[in-house]
């Protein structure tokens, strides 16, 4: 019979996802058939992934007749920490901000429309509990173990009735539940005491375990605060985690700064920041697939700098506009702040990735299909001698690329692989057409022109060739070594297992075999 755990959490951000993740990896090193699962997840870092319902494998079948969805980046990155393919039964239900107050509805991979919360959960919830339902069963035939994650607190009162993530997962799943809580924040024994005190009377019954995360120092400090909590509640702590990064993506764009700070990372490799090269990315209000730069983080001497829309990118080294789930707002709050001037005076690397691409172009037509006003036209950065045009199609799907470097990844061969998720699509403008040159490195809807990149392709910086080229080029434009890269790391989902078989007791969650 197929068990279902469901990952709960006292808050967002408490480590959710890495436990999830760590589980799917540490239960395939054993041997067991084990797949995640996401009832509800609200996220604009997704992932492209197949249908269930086709039975093709990407590489047999051509990119038209393959049928691709969107899913949670955490989901797909907990399938590959499963060894699983990825698909959209993983997370059935993705609800994707576009603007104030409302998100873009996408079930079974598929976007379905553009609602505000209480239209949702009032016309269109027990549509998405079925489809939840429907996934999960569809894994639970095929798998020993779901590892289900849930999302922020499943202790949120006001929504037990509408939780699918939490409280229906649970019930229709017959999941057992494990709560994380984040010592860090510090109260953690009392939220997860609080938490479990404001869980549904049948839901509680259900917890099998605590699992505290992001400790510092001494673990010996705790057992009182363990032992009285276990003699409260009748609630093991099966684990404290230390803080650890495995450097698995982030969920969502909840843990960058707002767009008039900054923050920077990657400033854990050794590398004097003198030596050091900085790539900026400016922080679209909007900012989506923001996963697409943390392999870039992870280069050694790379900074990665998240800055404000006013920054004058005086100490960038490289510019990369990232995705965007409004390119035309975001374009509009980038001009209002002066981005524009700043970036016709930078004469290093630039890339543009989906909606960055389209705002590296000249203009931006059909516009109001995307923006939240009625332009029909908007003028780009002009960077790039491309124009965008949207329209209410959707292009979901994973791709493969031949690569001709040029420009910032010049150098780079081979093949490429990614995904696109875009509505729009780009051309070159009338004078290009008669007759100047443009490169096309990943294909046809991608273009540079000197230092320029623009590419609808997320997950470029994950192909190794592309970026070795792009860092070298970094280096080399700002006249800096480059340091020599670590070899044989880690992998991310080896090092969230890897937490979780050192400081989980998985034999009390009845796999003893896990944690050999």
């Amino acid at each position: 019979m197929t068990r279902t755990l469901l990952v709960a959490g006292t808050a967002s951000h408490v480590g959710k996802s890495t436990v999830s993740a760590g589980l799917c990896r540490a239960l395939s090193d054993a041997g067991v058939s084990v797949a995640p699962f996401k009832a509800q997840n609200m996220s604009n870092n997704a992932r492209v992934a197949l249908s269930p319902d086709d039975e093709r494998s990407a590489e047999g079948s051509s990119a038209a007749e393959t049928d691709w969805g969107e899913i949670g980046v955490s989901q797909y990155v907990q399938a590959r920490s499963a060894r699983v393919t990825p698909t959209t039964d993983a997370n059935p239900i993705l609800l994707k901000p576009h603007s104030d107050g409302e998100s873009q509805l996408v079930v079974r991979g598929k976007a379905v429309g553009h609602f505000s919360a209480g239209s949702y959960y009032d016309d269109h919830w027990e549509t998405a509990r079925d489809a939840a339902k429907a996934s999960h069963d569809r894994l639970a035939d095929d798998h020993e173990v779901v590892v289900a994650e849930g999302a922020g607190s499943i202790a949120e009162i006001n929504l037990h009735d509408r939780d699918l993530a939490n409280v229906e997962t649970a019930r229709f799943a017959d999941a057992e539940v494990v709560v994380v809580a984040d010592i860090e924040r510090g109260g953690a024994f009392a939220s997860l005491y609080g938490t479990l005190e404001l869980m549904p009377d049948d839901v509680r019954q259900r917890v099998v375990g605590a699992i505290i995360t992001k400790f510092r120092g001494d673990r010996s400090i705790l057992e009182p605060g363990i032992a009285e909590f276990e003699d409260r509640t009748g609630v093991p702590v099966l684990g404290v985690l230390p803080y650890d990064d495995p450097g698995l993506p982030e969920e969502d764009s909840v843990s960058l700064p707002s767009p008039g700070e900054r923050s920077v990372r990657g400033q854990d490799d050794g590398v004097p920041d003198a030596s050091a090269v900085t790539v900026a990315v400016p922080r679209f209000p909007r900012a989506s697939n923001v996963t697409d730069l943390e392999p870039l983080a992870r280069e050694p001497g790379v900074r990665v700098a998240y800055v404000p829309l006013d920054s004058d990118l005086t100490d960038a080294d490289a510019v990369v506009l990232p995705g965007t789930k409004n390119t035309v707002d975001d374009l509009l709050a980038l001009r209002e702040a002066g981005f524009g001037d700043a970036l016709a005076d930078f004469d290093g690397p630039v890339v543009g990735l989906c909606g960055g691409y389209q705002m590296l172009g000249e203009r931006i037509t059909n516009a109001s299909v995307e923006g939240t006003g009625e332009r029909e036209a908007v003028a780009g950065f002009g960077l790039l001698p491309v124009e965008t045009r949207f329209s209410a199609d959707k292009r979901v799907e994973r791709v493969s690329r031949s690569v001709d470097g040029v420009g910032p990844i010049a150098g780079a061969t081979g093949a490429t692989s990614g995904y696109e998720i875009h509505a729009g699509r780009s051309a070159v403008t009338e004078a290009v057409a008669d007759g100047e040159a443009i490169a096309r490195p990943l294909g046809p809807e991608s273009a540079a022109t000197g230092d320029v990149l623009g590419t609808y392709l997320h997950g470029l910086f994950e192909n190794r060739n592309v970026r070795e080229a792009f860092v070298a080029r970094v280096f080399e434009s700002a006249g800096k070594s480059r340091p020599e890269r670590e070899q044989n790391r880690q992998s991310p989902y080896d090092a969230a297992a890897e937490l979780i078989r050192e400081h989980v007791d998985l034999a009390a969650l009845g796999f003893p075999a896990v944690s050999e």
